[in-house]
């Protein structure tokens, strides 16, 4: 296979960005509604704001890497001092909407509305508006990159589609576009290791994984980023990564990619700001183009 030609700043070949999704408890009540109300399991979830966040944060200060945490306005809402905490270690806080909830099921007004409201509440926290945006849970509905971008969001990383960030069509031709940093379930801690007994999380039952294992999957993937000059975006969740044993797996990941040559650690918002410096439009073959152009083809029919 041909080896991509380096696209990031001398002298890096790849790029690597840690992205934590600090949901509480409001991420698995999206997913799983029936679980409302019972304190027994939705202490699995609260444990990221009681042990998780603090435990990642000191790792992270450990190994000297800064984060982009993706975080509804609820969740800040609910745990202001544990927002405070992230915010003056240093880390970019990203808006994850208002409430964790599924963007299928809004309108643009909606999801618009959404977007404004938990930027308004990180804003009021942390004294910086936002720059980044990830989709709590389904889709985009058409013109909310646009949308993001008259709210002051530069970055999502909410979709997949490629190993290398791209910018999304706009209908503005003057607009900066948003750029969009792709992410791969494979880069996920919640596939291997999300698990609850009753009710079933997942419902089949069918996990918890092997964190010897684990980690040679997420070090092979590595490998392959590495080789072809992408972009290797970890998508990780304080309730999953930050309890006592996979904090060490957490460490040792981090380690063990800082000894890889030529890798630039960066938070979202500056491998964005790299891009769109260096990027002025997407190409016609992209499947982000292909996808706009056939939602444009349905407009006129």
């Amino acid at each position: 296979m041909r080896e991509t030609k380096c696209v990031w700043p001398v002298p890096y070949r790849c790029a690597v960005v840690i992205t934590i999704d600090y949901n509480d408890i409001h991420g698995i009540l999206t997913q799983v509604p029936a679980i409302a109300g019972r304190d027994k399991s939705l202490s699995v979830w609260r444990y990221g704001s009681t042990r998780g966040v603090q435990r990642m944060l000191d790792v992270l200060a450990e190994e000297n890497i800064r984060a982009s945490w993706c975080i509804p306005g609820i969740v800040a809402e609910e745990n202001p001092q544990v927002v405070r905490a992230i915010h003056a270690a240093g880390h970019e806080i990203a808006c994850a909407g208002y409430r964790h909830e599924d963007f299928s099921l809004l309108d643009l007004a909606g999801q618009q509305a959404s977007v404004r409201r938990g930027c308004d509440v990180l804003e009021q926290l942390t004294g910086l508006r936002p720059s980044g945006f990830r989709a709590p849970a389904g889709s985009y509905a058409p013109g909310l990159s646009d949308a993001l971008r008259a709210e002051g969001i530069s970055w999502s990383s909410s979709w997949a589609g490629d190993d290398l960030p791209y910018l999304h069509p706009s209908a503005q031709p003057d607009a900066v576009p948003l750029v969009e940093l792709p992410q791969h379930v494979e880069l996920e801690d919640e596939p291997y290791f999300a698990f609850n007994l009753s009710p079933a999380v997942p419902p089949s039952q069918a996990r918890i994984g092997s964190y010897v294992e684990v980690l040679k999957n997420w070090q092979q993937d590595f490998a392959g980023f590495h080789r072809f000059g992408l972009c290797y975006v970890m998508r990780l969740h304080p309730e999953t990564l930050g309890t006592v044993g996979r904090s060490g797996l957490f460490q040792e990941l981090l380690r063990w990619l800082k000894a890889q040559p030529d890798v630039w650690f960066a938070s979202a918002e500056e491998v964005a700001d790299w891009w769109s410096e260096t990027r002025s439009e997407l190409p016609e073959d992209h499947p982000a183009a292909i996808f706009d152009k056939h939602l444009q083809g349905q407009r006129h029919d």
